[in-house]
């Protein structure tokens, strides 16, 4: 469908008036769980996949619905406190492949595993079965690989089988098999060798790249097969502690073309080599942002079409014309929403299309070419209106030393002069900031507070330099810039100088605990969700993992320069209320981290609240938590900002 698109039903946006004050909802509104996400078409485009979120009980359902019965089938359920389903896609048109995960111990190290699960839904009921069953390794242990969900291949021409990555022998170095997902038999095709840590497979399913690493000297290369050829040649070397390598992204449907990103100058570009040639090429650059994106690739032609590029008005880059004009056709359809194009049967007549605005949240449509048909099948969060939300700015501000930095700025309705404010840095921080709807912001800006979210140095998307400030930066230049941004707030009218505070997760939360000690007069008070406060124990800590030298390079390994940086080394220094929120089951910041900053205020009899999540994981993923951790932050905020 090239043309106008006829809708099965009126589709209206109603945009956010700023005459008015919003009218404040109840904070499960925003806490909610996505109602409905992450849909996913099986391959003739006749079923669909998705997680359900119920609220009573409070569950996740993976849930399958044939578009041409109506028959609706529950296949997972999970109450997110032990599994949680991980991903999930259709090998063919009976058989779902779903990785659940969840939070384990490996000795005295906590870990994250997976499992991998095959569920026929063509019967009257679902039919589950485990493909990877544990065997003793070749030292005579039993081993069980830890993460049991890595497939390379979906193979195209065998629905029954796919290509998998398992360290059933040798823990952290995987052999690959060839896994028949109705019996669970498998075949090994290739020992794991090399420092092999990454397999891929060219589109026809061959076992093509290797990507191997040795994690004690960051001696890192990129091998690969070439024709029929059984050699494993050696295509790229780098020092991945010294120097920033490639990113093999994936094959063209020619099996000899490779696809991989490498910064171009400050900015990492695409390029593209011929492995017979050895000539490489460059495909796509932006001259003021990262291309750091997944490929796209057509499923009618198996071939590389564009470039998921977050810069870019549509967030993708293609280079194929009949794609352009779909996706100008949609933008044309639905003006007042960014329009993105999520999933696509096999002959790419039916299709799964995602749109959102700032104020408002996701929804799903089904598209159907031949009728010229779109309709809306899932929301998000049924429960709110964009008459409530409003829309968020993108603007610049000028750190001290002169570098010009982004943000997005989210106003309360109604809001006319300074008005309280919340900073809100993000989380990785190898992460960066976007325009359209954040549940977080909306929730702020609700409660009648401006939002502003800035992308400080060390976040990606901006080149090599401005990354790079996160190694052994952190609460240096890119606390500064976060200090600047709350300054130029002030200084634009925007935030009242007494009624800000610093609200960060992950991070953030880091930052937030920081801000607090570094800044402690700037700030009215402060909230640290699942946030780092002792480097020194965060590197120490990382011993037990594969990458403890690679967190070293990251966040130093001086224990004097370390201890400088971490906040609970300084509570004495802390002048406001603090609000920190950790989940017990957290394998992405252990809750230990919040803990010694909580004990040494609580020893100083500082002002500080602290809320520990049953099971909670890094991600607020059960139901009760996140709305335990909104209610906690309503609460604090209106006592300490209004």
């Amino acid at each position: 469908m090239n043309g106008i698109i006829r809708l099965c039903c009126s589709v209206v946006v109603l945009l956010a008036s700023l005459s008015s004050v919003a009218k404040e909802l109840p904070v499960e509104s925003f806490s909610q769980l996505p109602s409905n996400t992450r849909p996913n078409l099986s391959p003739n485009g006749s079923k669909i996949a998705y997680i359900s979120n119920f609220l009573s009980p409070e569950i996740a359902v993976l849930t399958t619905f044939d578009l041409t019965t109506g028959k609706k089938q529950y296949v997972v359920q999970s109450d997110n406190e032990e599994i949680k389903v991980n991903w999930f896609t259709w090998a063919n048109e009976k058989t779902l492949i779903v990785s659940l995960r969840f939070a384990s111990k490996r000795g005295r190290t906590d870990v994250t595993e997976t499992r991998l699960l095959a569920i026929d839904i063509d019967g009257e009921k679902p039919v589950q079965r485990p493909l990877i069953k544990p065997r003793t390794g070749i030292y005579g242990n039993q081993h069980i690989s830890q993460f049991q969900d890595d497939v390379i291949s979906f193979l195209p021409n065998e629905p029954d089988y796919i290509l998998i990555a398992l360290d059933l022998e040798v823990a952290n170095l995987p052999d690959v098999y060839k896994l028949n997902i109705n019996t669970g038999n498998k075949s090994r095709i290739s020992r794991g060798k090399m420092s092999v840590r990454d397999w891929m497979a060219d589109r026809q399913g061959n076992l093509r790249l290797g990507e191997a690493l040795n994690y004690k000297t960051g001696e890192a290369s990129i091998r690969v097969r070439i024709g029929d050829d059984d050699t494993w040649h050696k295509m790229f070397e780098y020092n991945a502690l010294e120097e920033s390598g490639i990113n093999p992204l994936g094959f063209a449907k020619d099996p000899n073309i490779l696809y991989y990103s490498q910064y171009k100058g400050d900015k990492k570009a695409l390029y593209k080599i011929d492995l017979t040639s050895k000539e490489s090429e460059l495909v796509f650059e932006d001259e003021n942002y990262d291309v750091d994106g997944s490929l796209i690739y057509s499923r009618k032609t198996n071939d590389v079409i564009g470039i998921y590029h977050s810069h870019n008005d549509d967030g993708r880059v293609y280079w194929d014309d009949s794609r352009i004009k779909f996706q100008n056709a949609l933008n044309k359809a639905l003006p007042e929403s960014d329009v993105y194009l999520v999933d696509f049967s096999r002959d790419e007549n039916i299709y799964l299309l995602y749109t959102e605005n700032d104020f408002t949240p996701g929804r799903y449509f089904l598209g159907d070419r031949k009728n010229s048909s779109l309709t809306p099948i899932l929301s998000q969060y049924p429960n709110l209106v964009p008459e409530v939300l409003t829309e968020h700015k993108f603007v610049t501000y000028t750190a001290r030393d002169g570098t010009e930095l982004e943000g997005y700025l989210t106003l309360p309705l109604g809001a006319e002069g300074p008005v309280a404010t919340i900073l809100h840095p993000h989380g990785g921080p190898g992460a960066r900031e976007y325009d359209g709807f954040d549940y977080w912001t909306s929730f702020f800006a609700n409660r009648g507070y401006a939002v502003f979210r800035p992308n400080f140095r060390g976040s990606t998307g901006y080149g090599y330099e401005f990354a790079q400030s996160q190694m052994k930066g952190w609460g240096l230049t890119m606390q500064d810039d976060l200090t600047d941004a709350a300054n130029w707030l002030v200084a634009q009218n925007i935030a009242l100088k007494d009624k800000m505070c610093i609200v960060g997760a992950s991070y953030g939360g880091y930052a937030a605990a920081m801000a607090a000690v570094k800044t402690p007069d700037l700030f009215k008070c402060a909230i640290s969700f699942a946030g780092v406060t002792d480097l020194k124990k965060l590197v120490s800590t990382s011993r037990r993992y594969l990458n403890s030298k690679f967190v070293k390079k990251q966040i130093g390994d001086d224990s004097a320069d370390l201890k400088s940086r971490s906040p609970a080394y300084h509570a004495d220094k802390v002048k406001i209320p603090m609000l920190f929120i950790h989940g017990e089951d957290d394998r992405v910041v252990d809750i230990v981290q919040s803990e010694i900053m909580v004990e040494e205020l609580e020893d100083l009899d500082k002002d500080v609240e602290f809320i520990e999540l049953e099971n909670g994981d890094h991600y607020l993923s059960i139901q009760r938590n996140r709305h335990a951790t909104f209610k906690a932050m309503d609460a604090f905020l209106k006592k300490h900002l209004n």
